[in-house]
This record gives structure tokens, C-alpha cells and sequence, in this order.
């Protein structure tokens, strides 16, 4: 594994913030849209935004993930980012939450003012 670590070192991304498990983070998308056209297919790109409490994240080198949740129309979506992804344009951190645990999975059964996060303060 450490060979692997070597070979990768390389192409991590050094423009992610620092965040953890309770913060809110903004994650901006790139979306490749493909529409056909009488001339063939026509391929667009577009940025989308999707903001939401990080409720797990695992750290191992070039394949580390985030998994983000959010509340969609009172459905409860949860994404999973790869952190060293090109298709990631950005990620901002927009609140920073105070939380005990390294995994907020019992977030699934939380709703409304329950599942509220208390503020980290610095």
C-alpha cells in the first residue's frame, strides 16, 4: 500500500479546505449534459451546486470519499464525493458544526429541529 501512496502523491489536490464530519459544505458539481442534435450529439458542461451537512468522511490517500445529506422536497438525499475527483470544481464550507462522533449516520433518523447541528465556534 505504501508503494501505492508514493506513486499517488503527486496527484492529490491541494485546493480542498479543511473540513470534518458536521460542517456544511457548498460541493460545486461539473455535470456533462448531452443532447442530440439533427448535426449529431452536442456535449455541454455545467456546475451544480449541492449543499449539505457531511455525515461521513474516510481518508485514504488518492481514493479518499465524503458522503454529503441533504433534505430535498422532505426527502433526505446523501451523495458520495470522491475528494481527489477532477469533476469536483469546488468545495466551500459554509458552517462548521460542534459534534462528538466521527460518523453521523443517526442523522437518517432525525427531522426537522432534531436533526439541527450546534455551531463550532473558533
Amino acid at each position: 500500500m505504501r508503494a501505492l501512496d508514493d506513486v499517488t502523491k503527486d496527484q492529490l489536490r491541494d485546493d480542498i479546505p479543511s473540513f470534518r464530519e458536521g460542517d456544511t459544505v457548498r460541493v460545486n458539481v461539473r455535470i456533462i449534459d448531452f443532447k442530440d442534435t439533427k448535426n449529431g450529439v452536442v456535449k455541454t458542461e455545467r456546475l451544480q451546486a449541492y449543499e449539505g451537512v457531511v455525515i461521513a468522511r474516510h481518508n485514504n490517500g488518492i481514493s479518499s470519499s465524503f458522503t454529503v445529506r441533504k433534505i430535498s422536497s422532505n426527502v433526505g438525499v446523501e451523495r458520495v464525493f470522491p475528494l481527489q475527483s477532477l469533476m469536483l470544481e469546488s468545495i466551500a464550507v459554509i458552517r462548521h458544526g460542534r459534534v462528538r462522533r466521527a460518523k453521523l449516520y443517526y442523522l437518517r433518523e432525525l427531522r426537522g429541529k432534531a436533526a439541527r447541528i450546534r455551531e463550532r465556534r473558533f
